[in-house]
């Protein structure tokens, strides 16, 4: 008896298991090993028509009866592979299915579990606990900002900007002033300084040379 007729014989579920059904891990491996068994199926169906078409080139026209049979096997092997094929199509397909279904199953029975035990830790937590707790923290955390405040405050440092700032522009000016009284001025001479020397000489040398030009000319 072939695996496929003992799987559909015992309508594919072991026995002992048909009251509360196949698992999905047992259905899986049971269409895993329906696949496997139609792959070898395939394969050998596959050699036979290689085969067969061999035998019948061989025959050719030399021996038209051996030939047809040959031709007529093969046709009949081609058929079962096609039917295969689409057996195990299906086969996939279903296989898939059920993967997908397994799947999701086992995520929302996780997700199930995770919720159970969130119900279970926030069981105990009071939210009204937790506000006056986060009210306590807030405040606790502005008493150290306070602290901490008072700790790095420099002694003596209560003086007003402003008024500092105006005592500094009054020592500036001040200063400003002194230097400025102690500047001295150049004297103005008692004598006159004479009116352009350079030109007044420049003007006797021009004279002389016209004198000296006349007496020539002359």
């Amino acid at each position: 008896m072939s695996k496929i007729q003992k799987f559909f014989k015992g309508g594919g579920v072991p026995k002992g298991k048909s009251k509360r059904g196949p698992s999905p891990q047992e259905a899986l491996a049971r269409l895993r090993e329906t696949e496997e068994m139609l792959t070898k199926k395939q394969e050998y169906l596959e050699a036979r028509i290689e085969k067969e078409l061999a035998l019948a080139k061989r025959h050719g026209t030399r021996d038209k009866r051996a030939a047809l049979q040959a031709l007529k096997r093969k046709k009949r092997y081609e058929k079962q592979l096609s039917q295969i094929d689409g057996t195990l199509s299906t086969i996939e397909f279903q296989r898939e299915a059920l993967e997908n279904s397994y799947t999701n199953t086992e995520v929302f029975k996780n997700m199930g579990y995770a919720a159970q035990a969130m119900k279970k830790v926030h069981e105990n937590m009071d939210l009204d606990k937790i506000d006056d707790m986060m009210q306590d923290i807030t405040e606790q955390q502005d008493i150290a900002q306070e602290i901490t405040e008072a700790l790095t405050r420099k002694l003596g440092d209560d003086f007003d900007e402003d008024e500092l700032l105006a005592e500094l522009e009054e020592l500036e000016q001040e200063e400003l002033n002194n230097k400025m009284s102690n500047v001295r001025l150049p004297s103005v001479p008692a004598t006159p300084l004479p009116s352009h020397p350079a030109s007044a000489k420049k003007r006797v040398d021009d004279d002389d040379d016209m004198k000296h030009l006349a007496a020539w000319a002359s």
